[in-house]
């Protein structure tokens, strides 16, 4: 089953959210005293759709924040659980994250009596706010996070900058045009174990990065003493059973300053990436004539993906979140493979 949620306009007659309030995997804020919270972007689009796979279970959880922060930003994320209990680590995430984040800036104003938007400032902020995350997540008396956790890729939109911290293999991509021919940015990086930087750090910290033994094209991570627990990503909230072992909760961090050119943010549960490109993704988004129908568009075509490549699997829990930057009527005359291209944006990593 899915739920889809869009905001389609930011006037009293269409307003989606109000006040806060939670449906299960999703939350949704709106701070009506923010002082820019009437504006949720150029377009005031935004599309959220979430669809449980054939796992029993949803594990999925995302969030969307308007007039988040002193400035009245938007910040909105997804992050997809595993393990036994992550439903429950994911959920405690987008309760608690952005309630986090504000504290960091509050203490950061009162300490530097700063009134504007600075981006160093808020990569500091993320970090601080993820490894708090990560403590409560490993206090919490109701559930055992040491082997259950969750990814995170979340984007704080503050005017024309975005930043962007992600843990683990969800994904953020960035829809934008280039001489009239949309390109499919890749925002982030997949944090899986066998990437080098990430290997060296968990050798170094006595972990094992090793293919898994019913999935040789899948390095997973193990600790020194045994086989039997093992994660498929090199950071991640939760999983303390590995924390020893090189696996960590912090962010890699990206500042983007946008363009007219940058059409529309997409972040996605890797149900998306195992199944679809980046650029199958963005030739969805673009295409749909429903902008509010665009994040429930790239789920369907997920999960048909999933049922035609992988026939004898269970179907993964998917979640995507899209934001359209631009008012502009989408073109499909020019979505063609040899067109839609993906380029690096990487511009600082933490």
């Amino acid at each position: 089953m899915g739920l889809c949620m869009s905001l389609p306009s930011t006037t009293q007659d269409h307003q989606m959210i109000k006040g806060e309030y939670n449906r299960n995997n999703l939350l949704l804020i709106e701070d009506n005293n923010s002082p820019r919270s009437s504006k949720l972007s150029s377009t005031g689009v935004f599309s959220l759709y979430s669809q449980e796979g054939t796992k029993e279970l949803n594990q999925d959880s995302a969030l969307f924040y308007q007039g988040f922060g002193r400035d009245g930003g938007e910040l909105f994320g997804v992050f997809d659980g595993h393990g036994e209990y992550g439903h429950k680590v994911s959920n405690l995430v987008i309760n608690r994250l952005p309630k986090l984040l504000l504290d960091q800036e509050r203490y950061r104003l009162c300490e530097n009596d700063v009134n504007t938007y600075m981006p160093n400032e808020w990569r500091r902020d993320c970090v601080s706010a993820f490894k708090i995350m990560d403590k409560e997540i490993k206090l919490q008396r109701d559930f055992d996070s040491s082997c259950s956790g969750s990814t995170a890729v979340t984007i704080l939109k503050q005017d024309q900058d975005i930043i962007v911290a992600n843990l683990g293999d969800s994904r953020a991509v960035m829809g934008t045009l280039s001489d009239e021919e949309l390109k499919a940015v890749q925002l982030t990086i997949d944090h899986k174990p066998e990437l080098p930087k990430e290997a060296d750090r968990i050798r170094k910290c006595g972990g094992r990065v090793l293919p898994h033994k019913d999935e040789p094209d899948v390095h997973r991570v193990y600790s020194a003493e045994d086989d039997y627990m093992s994660l498929a990503m090199a950071r991640a909230f939760g999983d303390f059973h590995l924390k020893n072992y090189g696996v960590i909760a912090i962010p890699q961090i990206t500042h983007i300053h946008l363009t007219k050119e940058d059409q529309f943010l997409v972040l996605a549960t890797d149900g998306v990436w195992d199944v679809l490109t980046n650029e199958e993704v963005a030739s969805i988004v673009w295409s749909i004539e429903n902008k509010e129908l665009a994040a429930k568009a790239v789920v369907k075509a997920a999960s048909a993906a999933w049922r035609h490549d992988h026939p004898s699997s269970k179907v993964d829990d998917i979640t995507v979140v899209c934001l359209f930057l631009q008012d502009r009527k989408q073109r499909t005359d020019f979505l063609t493979k040899e067109n839609l291209s993906t380029a690096p944006a990487i511009e600082e990593e933490t």
